[in-house]
């Protein structure tokens, strides 16, 4: 009964059991290598997971958040000087994630917007204000006005609720 190794990719005869999976002791080393190294990458993916802060899962969100409203808007314009967007633009902030975090991943928040308005300008806040009534419901904007100032601190199994949720809606787009 011909086998193929594992490792090596050699057709061989088993020579000391029925379920030899390699053909030499070389290509068991090499394998018992392999295995160990993918055992080690799991379990540092494991431990590194558990070290995490809710500091690092905002970052992470935070990545996958810019990037869904960069693609959501990406046909719009900037939302500070309604100029088309170049290849590289931001997700600009109407109200700062330093003074209201707890409008950090609030969708009417946050618009795509070019570099040189939101980085150079400070986000030219009177037009971004202009163009923001224009893109969401009035409601919209009253209740975004009506969050502000209510802090709140996500948990991490929120922010990993919301890095799916982001995820999903990138896949969408």
């Amino acid at each position: 009964m011909s086998r193929t190794c594992k490792n090596c990719k050699t057709k061989f005869e088993p020579q000391y059991n029925s379920v030899q999976s390699v053909c030499s002791f070389e290509c068991a080393l090499e394998d018992g290598k392999k295995n160990r190294d993918k055992k080690w990458k799991k379990e540092k993916k494991v431990r590194s997971e558990a070290l995490k802060t809710n500091s690092d899962y905002v970052r992470e969100l935070q990545v996958i958040f810019n990037k869904f409203i960069r693609l959501r808007d990406k046909d719009n314009g900037c939302i500070s000087c309604n100029k088309p967007l170049s290849s590289k633009y931001d997700a600009g902030h109407y109200y700062s994630t330093g003074s209201y975090p707890e409008l950090r991943f609030n969708e009417n928040n946050v618009h795509a917007q070019c570099v040189f308005c939101n980085q150079h300008k400070h986000g030219n806040l009177l037009e971004y204000r202009i163009q923001l009534k224009k893109r969401i419901p009035v409601e919209d904007y009253v209740a975004l006005n009506m969050m502000k100032g209510h802090p709140r601190k996500y948990t991490i199994p929120e922010l990993k609720a919301l890095k799916i949720k982001y995820k999903e809606k990138i896949k969408m787009l």
